[in-house]
């Protein structure tokens, strides 16, 4: 699939550049008249209410009017996040960034083709083709309207282009190749290199890019009625909350990714759905066997030589003083697909989902889905390839996708590492049919959980059964989330809304119910009379007093992050050499008693250091700032800061709130997890609750740039205004696109 996962990673840690200034009124006379007259007559059909929050709910005349408005609406409220999606999403970050991208962008164009994404433009149906005109239509409009907006590269939007970003999710499949290991395998000009594995790193894994996604049966509510909790982990500000309807039937409510046309996570009057990101195996690598002929490169293929295709991909690029240079690369593919690294002597080809119409087609489509079966139908395009979806219905059904793109593999085969490229026992089989792979309707439990971990937990005892599906249809195991989810949702009935919410929200920190004893068994293993014993005594006992739940006041809850952290310096190098979760590997007796206890000493000297007080309140650690509206985030002690008690996911959190970036503060702000958030209730009329963390501008002179933030803080949410009569009685402005 072709989207970004490890590039919102990178721009938290400041290699994209912040917003565009403005610049200069451009002429307008550069838009031919016939467009303009084009654009707005289309702007006629097309209503945009801003409600009190700021949200745009955008009415349409036809589907292709309401996309036109909602890509306005988008670009009102940051439209250099529009851009820099399509930026990255069609590999030319380094015509902005400079030659320093140069391998995100080559990575991007190992699979994105122009050319290719035009001619299937040209081949979609003409429904779709309407509403991807109606999507650069809508942008081209706001560029035309707003001449002191300077796109940093993008001045004219295409159709074709939304074909580069068809799917919505922020863990994205060609991103799991690896920028260090391409530039090391085509970073020699003249002919590609061998690969030296870079080495492990230790600390924490990085702050969990998944979701969370629950969902209750009318039988263990209290009004009879299917809930649906939606609750992606992202990076902040990367959607945005909108409704858009038209007179063609579309009604959709939720977060849509900057720059897309459709509700990614959502719901409309009958149905709702949640991704989280997981399931099963979707992206294989194969070592192929290189052998030179004639000054060419072949590969060997069921006992024969194939010739590699070698393709020349020029990257242009930004120069540090001005102007433009590019350099050309020529790179390779075998019919699995292109050469990203070398291991053992082999190249390795990496093959995954590159579906961009059909992807389109299923994101958009869900979204008019009116019942189970027209849902579980556009499941049947399968795909959906990074995500899980929960999903709950007017009807009182709930059910569960475990993945949605599964190839057919040979089981005997380890599909966790490289296969042998020139066995034809290795290649796919087709896909797996939805029927075939790993799902729930209405478990008799009443409730489903996924929080990115596999899905043999998804619904307590009416779980799916590990032994009844082959290994590659789900590659995560459990994690401290899902650990937290079944305890919060067994054996419980009678849930509202309100108390959904709630449980979501539940405070425990789950993690350190397996982390905390072996460290009180160290401290308790010293002998009396050693100096360490009575140094640690007052941290132990504070540990041992606490309930592992987050408070803003809580002092036990700053040590134990504390110390998690500091434990994680010293055993995730070790960890990942085992390819086991750092939390997960904190927990087993390969970690040593000194080590526990000296990570809990340092931890201790830290908050005394940092803070003048080894027992300072969490609140004053744990914070959420917004100070501008760069995509990089500054983040300053000395400013302005809300405190917040959630925690990071790692620890099994399920309001998860962590910072992505490498720290230059003694605070910790919050970068990812809880985002969009909303809990909505499937009953004769659509009952929702939702907030944002921030607000829905990215403007930080908009009133609604930072307007949710003190809610957000607080796990307060606002009403969603669903109807239209909600939305008058708190409208801020209507009005129509270039108005």
């Amino acid at each position: 699939m072709l989207h970004r996962s490890d590039f919102f990673a990178a721009i938290a840690c400041g290699i994209v550049a912040s917003a565009p200034a403005l610049a200069a009124p451009a002429a307008s006379a550069a838009v031919p008249a016939a467009e303009m007259v084009r654009w707005q007559a289309q702007a006629a059909n097309v209503s945009i209410a801003r409600d009190t929050w700021g949200i745009p709910h955008v009415t349409g005349k036809s589907d292709a009017d309401a996309v036109f408005g909602l890509m306005y609406a988008q670009a009102e409220d940051d439209f250099p996040r529009v851009e820099l999606n399509y930026i990255n999403a069609m590999g030319r970050l380094a015509e902005v960034e400079g030659e320093q991208e140069l391998y995100r962008d080559l990575r991007m164009k190992l699979f994105i083709d122009p050319q290719e994404l035009q001619a299937q433009y040209r081949a979609s149906p003409p429904w779709l083709q309407k509403l991807m005109q109606a999507f650069a239509d809508g942008l081209n409009f706001y560029l035309a309207t707003h001449p002191h907006v300077k796109p940093k590269l993008i001045t004219h939007f295409e159709p074709w282009m939304v074909l580069s970003f068809s799917e919505g999710s922020i863990g994205g499949d060609i991103e799991s190749v690896s920028l260090a290991q391409l530039e090391a395998f085509y970073g020699q000009q003249a002919r590609p290199a061998a690969l030296a594995l870079a080495s492990l790193e230790s600390g924490m894994d990085p702050e969990p890019s998944g979701s969370n996604g629950f969902a209750i049966a009318p039988a263990i509510t209290r009004n009879g009625h299917a809930l649906l909790m939606i609750n992606p982990h992202t990076s902040f500000y990367f959607r945005p909350e909108v409704q858009m309807t038209s007179g063609e039937g579309l009604n959709a409510y939720g977060a849509v990714t900057w720059g897309q046309f459709f509700v990614y996570q959502g719901f409309n009057e009958r149905v709702g759905w949640m991704h989280t990101s997981g399931g099963g195996d979707v992206i294989d690598e194969y070592l192929e066997s290189i052998v030179d002929r004639d000054g060419a490169w072949h590969y060997r293929y069921d006992g024969a030589l194939r010739p590699l295709k070698a393709v020349p991909i020029t990257l242009p690029y930004k120069l540090a003083g001005g102007g433009m240079g590019s350099k050309t690369m020529t790179v390779y593919y075998s019919h699995h697909g292109p050469i990203v690294r070398a291991q053992d002597g082999k190249w390795v080809a990496v093959r995954l989902m590159n579906e961009p119409l059909k992807a389109l087609t299923q994101s958009y489509a869900r979204t008019k889905a009116r019942d189970y079966a027209a849902f579980y139908k556009t499941m049947e395009l399968r795909t959906n390839s990074s995500n899980n979806t929960v999903y709950a219905d007017a009807d009182g059904n709930i059910a569960y996708f475990h993945g949605n793109f599964i190839p057919v593999r040979d089981p005997r085969f380890n599909w966790k590492q490289p296969v042998d490229g020139s066995d034809p026992a290795t290649e796919w089989q087709g896909l797996h049919t939805v029927a075939q792979t790993i799902t729930l309707f209405n478990p008799k439990n009443g409730w489903i959980q996924n929080t990115n971990n596999w899905p043999y937990s998804a619904a307590g005892a009416s779980s799916p059964r590990q032994q009844d599906y082959p290994a590659y249809m789900s590659v995560y195991g459990e994690n401290a989330r899902g650990l937290h989810a079944v305890k919060v949702f067994r054996n419980r009935t009678g849930f509202t809304l309100d108390s959904l919410i709630a449980a979501s929200y539940d405070s425990e920190l789950t993690a350190f119910e397996a982390l905390l004893p072996p460290l009180f068994a160290a401290w308790d293993a010293l002998p009396e009379h050693v100096p360490q014993k009575l140094a640690l005594a007052q941290k132990i006992a504070l540990l041992r007093a606490w309930d592992w739940r987050y408070a803003l006041d809580s002092t036990p809850t700053s040590l134990a992050v504390f110390w998690g952290q500091e434990l994680a310096e010293l055993t995730g190098k070790q960890a990942r050499e085992q390819g086991v979760p750092v939390v997960n590997f904190m927990a087993t007796d390969k970690v040593t008693a000194a080590q526990r206890l000296a990570a809990l000493a340092t931890a201790a000297d830290k908050l005394q250091r940092d803070f003048g007080n080894w027992q300072t309140p969490w609140g004053e650690i744990n914070r959420f700032q917004r100070l501008t509206g760069d995509v990089v985030q500054p983040f300053d002690d000395a400013k302005p800061s809300l405190p917040v008690p959630y925690a990071s996911g790692n620890w099994g959190a399920l309001a998860a709130y962590g910072q992505s970036s490498k720290s230059t503060t003694r605070r910790i702000y919050g970068e990812r997890g809880n985002s969009f958030v909303a809990a909505v209730e499937f009953g004769p009329r659509i009952r929702a609750k939702s907030i944002l963390a921030g607000g829905q501008s990215g403007d930080p002179a908009s009133p609604h740039f930072s307007d949710q933030a003190a809610m957000y803080a607080r796990g307060e949410f606002k009403d969603v205004l669903f109807y239209p009569e909600d939305v008058t009685r708190h409208l801020e402005r209507r009005y129509r696109p270039g108005e």
